[in-house]
């Protein structure tokens, strides 16, 4: 990569950010298309957004990634809101074309679900009811999920989320209960999706939510974690002969969503894949 005068600066904002694997990837996705792009992380603090988010605009960087702590708080800073990000109430993508935000993470995790199975009429258990669980909710229910039972230590929040899912007319039918009950409600589901940060790196050794007793070879599982890329639930599914979906995956599709909002252009997605895959030492 070659940086010049003209080079176009896109990034990563969050609190800590040193941990990301977005800059190999999209850099490496520039080099391919031989785009005049670079992507940066960027360590803000979260008593500085406001000032950072107005530094961007004015110093014409292109687009942000936002993670951890901003995905809430940055929406107030925004001239526009896509309509899927507001329902979600958390932005993680923005174009300063028209500083408008954007939600990528849950179409990021249904087309890594959709390599494996179709959505529609599936009935799907969501374990969390955090930022990602949100994200992806109402991702699966656009793309027309039977049913959806969100399983969360705090019943409270799982009934939350629940009820806002519920209320935006994508799906019928969506549940709430304890995450301790969830052997009950795997018994009839075709998908499992785990947004909890149980099993991530340095707590490889964690608990997985369930085991493989409770799965069958019909069952795909989706965890959100990508570092470890086989989490402990994903070797229970592997036990159990399910269909594991690895987290890198729903990494590389938000993050081929940001670059086409940024760009206008398909992001070669297998060099993407490449370049993460390198960055975690995986074969």
């Amino acid at each position: 990569m070659k940086i010049k005068g003209s080079t176009n600066i896109v990034g990563l904002i969050g609190h800590p950010v040193e941990h990301s694997f977005s800059p190999p990837m999209h850099n490496a996705a520039f080099d391919e298309l031989g785009m005049n792009y670079a992507y940066v992380a960027f360590d803000v603090n979260p008593t500085d957004l406001q000032t950072a988010i107005e530094g961007a605009k004015s110093l014409n960087i292109k687009g942000f990634n936002v993670t951890i702590p901003h995905k809430i708080e940055v929406m107030k800073f925004l001239n526009e809101i896509d309509e899927v990000a507001a329902l979600i109430g958390a932005v993680n993508t923005i174009d300063f074309k028209n500083l408008k935000g954007y939600n990528t993470d849950g179409i990021g995790a249904v087309r890594a679900i959709e390599e494996v199975t179709s959505i529609k009429n599936k009935n799907v258990v969501v374990a969390g009811a955090g930022g990602a669980s949100r994200a992806i909710s109402f991702y699966l229910a656009k793309y027309g999920a039977e049913s959806m039972a969100i399983l969360n230590r705090n019943v409270e929040k799982a009934q939350g989320l629940a009820a806002d899912v519920s209320q935006s007319g994508l799906i019928g039918e969506v549940k709430a209960d304890s995450i301790s009950e969830i052997r009950n409600y795997l018994k009839d589901a075709d998908i499992l999706v785990d947004t909890t940060p149980i099993g991530m790196h340095p707590n490889i050794s964690d608990e997985p939510i369930a085991f493989a007793e409770d799965m069958d070879e019909d069952l795909v599982v989706f965890d959100a974690v990508y570092n470890p890329n086989e989490t402990v639930l994903l070797k229970e599914a592997i036990k159990a002969g399910a269909n594991p979906v690895y987290g890198i995956k729903m990494l590389l599709y938000q993050g081929a969503e940001s670059f086409k909002i940024w760009t206008g252009r398909d992001a070669p997605v297998d060099v993407m894949e490449k370049a993460l895959k390198d960055t975690l030492n995986l074969e």
